[in-house]
């Protein structure tokens, strides 16, 4: 999806946020619709049709994990939280609650211009798509197979389906209990070194510095994201 011309529902009870926001994003050509409160951002969700929701967490009438959970219920719109909640608590409650992203303010316009790119274009791939290509790495789905500098890389069944799962949601944080859930099952999301063991096995297999990685990247104390590197 083009970033051009996209639509982004802010929803953020501080109006200088909100004011902010939409000078500087319909500066940058997107189209925007505002909410203040939780129930007015979730009406303006199902009216609007918004391409992405930047979404503040504590707002006046319900806070935001509740309007992520309920969107969630019917739609897959990238949302990224815009949020002065900065502990990793926080975090991983909005991201297991099927938020894609997690700014932090003060914020710079920067940053979450760069979020918002990486969200939209995620949008344009479809859930099918059979080959995910990231720089020297490639995940072929249909296959099963994974290369590096055209090399076939052997990965046992839950190293690839480890890394599967992070190569659809590239770019974008994926907590320890999303992973662990997905992975080995909803009786195991507390078992972190799982992760720990496995994710250290893929990258001996797949960076050039284990202890320097380039494409499994880790978000201290919330999980792990895998960076596009095209």
């Amino acid at each position: 999806m083009s970033s051009e011309g996209a639509r982004i529902l802010v929803i953020d009870d501080e109006k200088q946020i909100r004011r902010m926001l939409k000078a500087a994003l319909e500066g940058y050509g997107y189209n925007i619709a505002e909410a203040a409160f939780g129930h007015d951002g979730l009406n303006q969700a199902a009216i609007f049709h918004p391409d992405l929701i930047i979404l503040d967490l504590g707002l006046p009438d319900i806070d935001g994990i509740e309007v992520i959970k309920r969107l969630r219920e019917w739609t897959k719109i990238p949302i990224i939280i815009l949020s002065v909640r900065e502990h990793e608590d926080d975090k991983i409650d909005a991201l297991d609650a099927g938020a894609d992203d997690y700014v932090t303010k003060p914020f710079s316009m920067g940053e979450l211009l760069a979020r918002l790119r990486v969200a939209l274009r995620h949008v344009a791939k479809t859930d099918d798509e059979p080959i995910l290509n990231f720089g020297e790495l490639t995940v072929d789905l249909a296959h099963r197979n994974v290369m590096l500098r055209g090399e076939e890389i052997k990965l046992t069944p839950t190293e690839y389906e480890l890394l599967k799962f992070l190569a659809l949601k590239a770019d974008r944080v994926v907590t320890h209990r999303q992973l662990l859930r997905a992975i080995w099952g909803p009786n195991y999301q507390e078992q972190t070194h799982y992760l720990r063991i496995y994710i250290g096995q893929l990258r001996h297999k797949i960076e050039t510095d284990p202890s320097q990685p380039a494409y499994i990247i880790t978000e201290p104390g919330v999980g792990y994201r895998l960076v596009t590197r095209d």
